[in-house]
């Protein structure tokens, strides 16, 4: 919440017109600062500055929950409020689907289905609640112009034909999402510093970004950014995404590019492989991909989604989630959208919940 504006504070008008008076907007402004400093910025005593550290923590701060109040909010939400994404397997495993109020993250290699299933998502959300939907409207940001209306009505009408044979609802579905499509890092920022205002205003039930890691790409191939002008915008964006999905307790899923990376250690050994008769204990898996936009990024997700493909089939891979081992499922891309092959996940261990493949050896025993 270091985001928060301290104009939404609701402070004592005293201290509120002293924050802004000295250009001190948001909590992280007011609370990164040491005593002394702010004292003399302030141009008052230290009572006044502890005041205000005192107040702008009071808001700034999640409020302390106990275990049985998240139980019984979990309970009136029915299910811990989530945006189901149909694919019955994966919606067992997240415990219902993409959580509200947390940040996910779909990655994965170009193609392979990532804005698929976001289009995806972005049409539950604006689905009736009596189809499974939030009935809400959705932000959809666009970095690289994948988004598709006609894809979209599409999958809804191979999805729900029930509910598109209905005169007129799939232009008031689609006119329920609101695609931005900023050509910068800059532009990204600044499409979020207005977003809390759009979110209200909107009845927005879902965030989508795809995807940031784009934006960081076009900057550095311009030549307009150094590291660590790219990295601090990116930071300020990762926080104001977690605020964003915490204040409007609505799901925020972004997706994320793939890089390369060495792949000395990429072997596997017979207790970690099942041997394809061949004789060899070990196999080299052929393409070792990691998730970019480094390892600040991947702890700052609550869900982290892989989309990977070897052996002739895609997967969804769960690798990281607070409610669900690393599991996989497969999955192919049809006119409905994202079928998944089975609902009975594949149990992944070791190096393969963090790797990310792209064709090679088949390390998940499907069929066996």
């Amino acid at each position: 919440m270091a985001n928060k504006l301290v104009s939404e504070m609701r402070l004592p008008p005293h201290l509120a017109h002293l924050l802004a008076a000295r250009r001190l907007t948001t909590a992280k402004d007011v609370l990164s600062l040491p005593e002394v400093e702010l004292m003399t910025l302030l141009d008052a005593g230290i009572l006044t500055a502890r005041a205000a550290v005192s107040h702008v923590s009071e808001f700034a701060c999640p409020p302390c929950q106990t275990a049985l109040t998240l139980l019984e909010e979990r309970v009136r939400l029915g299910g811990g409020g989530r945006l189901a994404t149909t694919l019955c397997g994966l919606d067992e495993a997240l415990g219902g689907g993409i959580p509200l109020g947390k940040l996910t993250e779909v990655v994965g290699p170009s193609g392979i289905g990532k804005t698929q299933l976001c289009l995806k998502l972005a049409l539950l959300a604006t689905l009736p609640e009596c189809y499974g939907g939030l009935n809400g409207r959705v932000v959809y940001i666009d970095t690289e112009s994948k988004f598709s209306s006609r894809r979209m009505i599409e999958i809804g009408q191979k999805s729900f034909p029930q509910v598109f044979r209905q005169e007129g609802l799939a232009q008031k579905m689609a006119g329920r999402i609101l695609v931005m499509r900023p050509t910068s890092l800059s532009d990204f920022t600044k499409s979020l510093e207005q977003m809390k205002v759009t979110l209200l205003q909107n009845d927005v039930k879902l965030l989508i970004v795809d995807s940031v890691a784009a934006l960081t790409s076009s900057e550095n191939e311009r030549g307009t950014s150094t590291t660590g002008f790219t990295q601090h915008p990116l930071r300020w964006a990762l926080s104001f995404l977690k605020s964003i999905a915490e204040f409007a307790r609505i799901p925020v899923v972004v997706t994320n590019q793939v890089r390369s990376q060495s792949n000395d250690d990429g072997y596997h050994y017979s207790f970690e492989v099942k041997k394809m008769g061949d004789g060899n204990g070990a196999e080299r898996i052929e393409s070792h991909l990691v998730a970019a936009l480094g390892i600040q990024w991947a702890h700052a997700v609550t869900i982290r989604l892989v989309f990977e493909s070897h052996s002739g089939h895609r997967f969804i891979k769960v690798a990281k989630s607070p409610m669900s081992p690393a599991v996989a499922f497969p999955f192919i891309v049809e006119s409905s959208g994202i079928t998944l092959l089975t609902d009975e996940g594949i149990d992944v261990s070791g190096p393969e919940i963090t790797s990310i493949r792209c064709q090679g050896q088949n390390l998940l025993g499907l069929g066996e």
